[in-house]
C-alpha cells in the first residue's frame, strides 16, 4: 500500500520473487571471480559450490575458462559483455545466455551475471528461419509455374481476349489449390476437397454433387498444385466442348490404389462420355491443356499419364507414386459445393 515503508529484507524478498517468476538467475562475483552470491540458479547447477565456487565449478572447464577471461575484460574495461553456454541436462542440450556487468565504477567490487535460458527462443528462431527458407523455395516454384502457364498459354492462343480468359482460369485453378495448401499449413490437400474446388465454378447445380469416388488421399503440396491443374484442364474442356457443356454431365472421377514400377501408387482416373457417341475430341483449341495432361503434370509428380480420345469418350489416367501422397484414416468425405 502507498506510504507503507518496506524493510530491506522485504525489498529483497520482492526482488527474489520477481527474478524467480521471470526465469532469471543472477550471480555476483568478487574481483577474483569467486562467487559471493547467487539467486534462482537452475537445479542442474551445483548449489553446494555457492558461495565460494567459480565459473569452472558451475559451467565446466571449457566454458569456465572462456567466461573467466571475458569477465576479467569486463572488470578492466567496464564494458558489458554477453555470452552463451550449452549444458547437457538429462541428455538434452540447454542453452543459457549470460549478460555480464561490472559493479562499482572505477574501483569495481565485482561482476554481476544475469542468466536466462534461451533454448526455446533459439529453437523458435531456427524453426522460423527454416519456414522462411521453405516459403521462399515454394514461392519461387509457384512463380515458375505461373511463368510457364503464362508463356505456354500465350503460345497457344491467337487473341489477347482468348489469352486472358484461359490465363485467368488457370491462375484461379492454381489459387484454389493453393488455398487448400495454405489452410493446411503447407502440408498439402485432400484429393476430394481439391477436386471439389476445381469443379465448383463449372459444375451445374442441378446435376447434384460432383462425381468423385474412391480414396480421399492426402496429397503433398506439389501433387496438389499439379493435379489441380490437370483437373482444371479436363473440367474446363468439358465445360467448353464436352459433357458439362451438353447439360447432362456424364463424368466419373476416381482415385484408387495401384503400383508404379513395383511401388505403391495411386491412379487418378477421369472418364467422360460425350453426347455424340461418334465424336472424337481432339483438344484442337486447347493444345496446351493436352500438354499439361500428358507431359507437365506427370513429369512434375514423377508419375505417368495417358490421355485417350476415343469415339464418344475422353479418358485420362494419371499414376502418382507414394512419395506424393499418403492415405490417412478419416471420416467419410461428404461432398458439398462451396
Amino acid at each position: 500500500m502507498p506510504g507503507v515503508p518496506f524493510s530491506l529484507e522485504g525489498k529483497a524478498a520482492l526482488l527474489e520473487c520477481a527474478i524467480g517468476s521471470a526465469g532469471i538467475s543472477i550471480i555476483f562475483q568478487d574481483p577474483g571471480l569467486a562467487i559471493v552470491y547467487a539467486e534462482n540458479l537452475p537445479s542442474q547447477f551445483p548449489m553446494l559450490l555457492v558461495p565460494g565456487g567459480n565459473d569452472t565449478d558451475l559451467f565446466g572447464d571449457v566454458h569456465g575458462r572462456k567466461l573467466g577471461k571475458l569477465k576479467h575484460q569486463v572488470l578492466e574495461t567496464g564494458t558489458a559483455a554477453r555470452a552463451e553456454v550449452d549444458i547437457s541436462v538429462d541428455g538434452e542440450m540447454r542453452t543459457y545466455e549470460l549478460k555480464i556487468h561490472r559493479i562499482g565504477g572505477d574501483r569495481p567490487s565485482g561482476v554481476l551475471s544475469v542468466i536466462t535460458e534461451v533454448t526455446e527462443t533459439q529453437h523458435r528462431e531456427k524453426v522460423l528461419k527454416s519456414l522462411l527458407r521453405e516459403l521462399s523455395h515454394r514461392s519461387k516454384n509457384l512463380l515458375a509455374i505461373i511463368q510457364g502457364i503464362a508463356t505456354q498459354t500465350a503460345r497457344n492462343t491467337l487473341s489477347l481476349d482468348g489469352f486472358l480468359v484461359k490465363f485467368r482460369g488457370r491462375l484461379q485453378s492454381l489459387s484454389n489449390s493453393q488455398d487448400l495448401i495454405t489452410d493446411s499449413s503447407w502440408r498439402g490437400a485432400f484429393f476430394f476437397e481439391l477436386a471439389e474446388k476445381q469443379f465448383a465454378p463449372y459444375w451445374p447445380e442441378k446435376a447434384g454433387a460432383p462425381p468423385i469416388f474412391g480414396l480421399n488421399v492426402h496429397l503433398t503440396p506439389n501433387a496438389a498444385v499439379h493435379i489441380g491443374l490437370a483437373l482444371h484442364e479436363l473440367i474446363v474442356n468439358s465445360a467448353s466442348y464436352g459433357a458439362i457443356a451438353g447439360g447432362k454431365p456424364t463424368i466419373t472421377l476416381t482415385c484408387q490404389e495401384t503400383l508404379l514400377a513395383g511401388r505403391r501408387a495411386i491412379e487418378v482416373s477421369w472418364v467422360e462420355t460425350l453426347a455424340d457417341s461418334d465424336e472424337v475430341h481432339e483438344f484442337s483449341d486447347n493444345s496446351f491443356g493436352k500438354t499439361v495432361l500428358e507431359r507437365v503434370v506427370p513429369s512434375s509428380v514423377n508419375g505417368k499419364a495417358e490421355l485417350a480420345l476415343l469415339p464418344g469418350r475422353i479418358e485420362y489416367q494419371l499414376v502418382v507414386p507414394d512419395a506424393e501422397f499418403e492415405i490417412l484414416k478419416r471420416e467419410p468425405h461428404k461432398l458439398k459445393m462451396r
